[in-house]
């Protein structure tokens, strides 16, 4: 019996018992669509933490935490970091090898106003280079700020409109739902880096009347500096990526503006000497250190520790994050694997069915000299067929399945900082799918193949 007449005769059987054959199709479609869309899961929030990393300088940026920065925060296990990250030890950096570039991170908190509103903003000082770096994307017409420029520019996260609010007590967006009347492409800011003065003239803040009516401390009149965003962060006001709340400033202006605005004074946020002066040269947050291949991470981040500093780098991040999101994806496709499992019983169900149905059938075939070779493939492929019509039907579903989770939970997933879609098919899952689902029917239709094959043709033919 040739290939054709075997597929013909196989999908002849399927289509004269057509609501048998749809009932089955149905099983496997079902358990397929579970099995991707459990699987898609796990792989959107992979997805996710993936282009988190890339933005946020890929596997080879490691980040140095000093004393008085943030030291501790991701260091796990390791001890305190002892020393303070200044300029000559960002030059140490640069002379170990495998350096593509350092950047010191000097961050500082600010009040932007803007008529009738207030917003909080962490500026966040950069080298020109490690903006460059960062790929940050802008809408049309932005750029980044200039490097050693004359005055303040900013590149403002696509979100941080979220940050203000009217001071009039009208409240801000989580409370409104509008947004304030601020264009940061075009509006002018007024920008204060003495907040303690500021908040000290406005009564509140915790300060209480200090520096107000009946104290004896002279009121400070916070300086105001008129500053305008140079670019914003491209994407909508609920489009979350890792620059959304971000103020990012180009490091050697903010540098200078701090010490013109606070001479002879301690500048907020940064650590004193035992006798509470300010030291003459600035302690940053942290550092970036840009290495030039990956395998080189662990030990440039060695030497670091080594000379008193905690780092922590992306690498690290990943590894432990794949163990996690194998072990969910593992979860997910054995919680889909189930429903799959059912349908392939439905599958040998209905094959040990088709048997009893065809048994006169089967035994004439076998009198007219059909192999019994062509007797187990003809039932095989029945199984088959089930498999692959299910299969394609359940990849269908999946993606409309698929589209719906993103649309519905795109807002929430925002709001928790997933950055791409929740669920994310690729194509290899929909192939694996595919060649799964086949392989489960024509298994489930082995020992239903094997009992036709072995059925007496005699026997068969006197069967009522």
């Amino acid at each position: 019996m040739s290939l054709i007449d075997l597929l013909r005769m196989s999908s002849g059987n399927l289509k004269r018992r057509k609501l048998r054959t749809f009932l089955t199709v149905l099983g496997v479609v079902i358990g397929t669509a579970s099995i991707v869309v459990m699987i898609s899961l796990g792989l959107g929030m992979q997805q996710s933490m993936y282009q988190q990393i890339d933005e946020s300088g890929g596997l080879t940026t490691i980040e140095v935490n000093g004393a008085g920065g943030y030291g501790g925060m991701y260091g796990g296990d390791q001890e305190a970091p002892e020393e303070y990250i200044t300029d000559e030890v960002i030059e140490q950096f640069k002379l170990l090898e495998h350096i593509e570039y350092v950047t010191p991170v000097l961050e500082v908190s600010a009040i932007a106003l803007k008529g009738n509103y207030e917003g909080y903003l962490n500026l966040q000082g950069l080298t020109h280079e490690a903006l460059e770096a960062y790929g940050i994307p802008l809408k049309e017409g932005g750029r980044l700020p200039e490097e050693n420029g004359a005055s303040l520019e900013f590149v403002m996260g696509n979100m941080m409109l979220q940050n203000f609010y009217n001071k009039s007590g009208g409240g801000g967006y989580w409370e409104t739902g509008e947004l304030p009347d601020i264009d940061f492409s075009k509006d002018s800011l007024f920008l204060i880096l003495d907040t303690d003065s500021y908040y000290m003239n406005q009564g509140n803040s915790g300060f209480g009347d200090m520096g107000g009516e009946g104290s004896s401390q002279p009121k400070t009149i916070a300086k105001k500096h008129v500053v305008k965003a140079c670019g914003v962060v491209e994407g909508g006001i609920e489009e979350y990526n890792t620059h959304s709340y971000s103020t990012y400033c180009d490091i050697e202006t903010l540098k200078t503006v701090l010490k013109k605005e606070f001479k002879g004074k301690v500048i907020p946020g940064q650590p004193t000497m035992e006798n509470g002066k300010p030291y003459k040269y600035f302690i940053y947050n942290n550092a970036r250190v840009k290495v030039d291949d990956l395998d080189s991470v662990e030990s440039v981040s060695e030497q670091i520790r080594a000379m008193g500093f905690q780092t922590y780098s992306n690498a690290e991040f990943l590894e432990t994050m794949q163990e996690q999101y194998f072990m969910i994806q593992a979860v997910l496709g054995g919680i889909g694997a189930v429903s799959l499992l059912v349908a392939a019983i439905g599958i040998a169900n209905t094959m040990m069915m088709s048997i009893y149905e065809r048994t006169k059938e089967i035994g004439v075939i076998k009198v007219l000299g059909c192999s019994l070779k062509n007797i187990k493939q003809m039932f095989l492929m029945e199984a088959g067929f089930i498999g692959l019509l299910g299969g394609l039907v359940g990849n269908v579903l999946s993606f409309m399945v698929s589209f719906v989770i993103n649309k519905i939970a795109g807002s929430v997933a925002g709001a928790m900082g997933i950055a791409s879609d929740i669920s994310y098919i690729p194509p290899w899952l929909v192939l694996i799918s595919l060649v799964f689902a086949i392989f489960v029917g024509m298994a489930a239709g082995y020992f239903p193949a094997l009992r036709a094959m072995r059925l007496s043709p005699l026997a068969a033919i006197r069967n009522e």
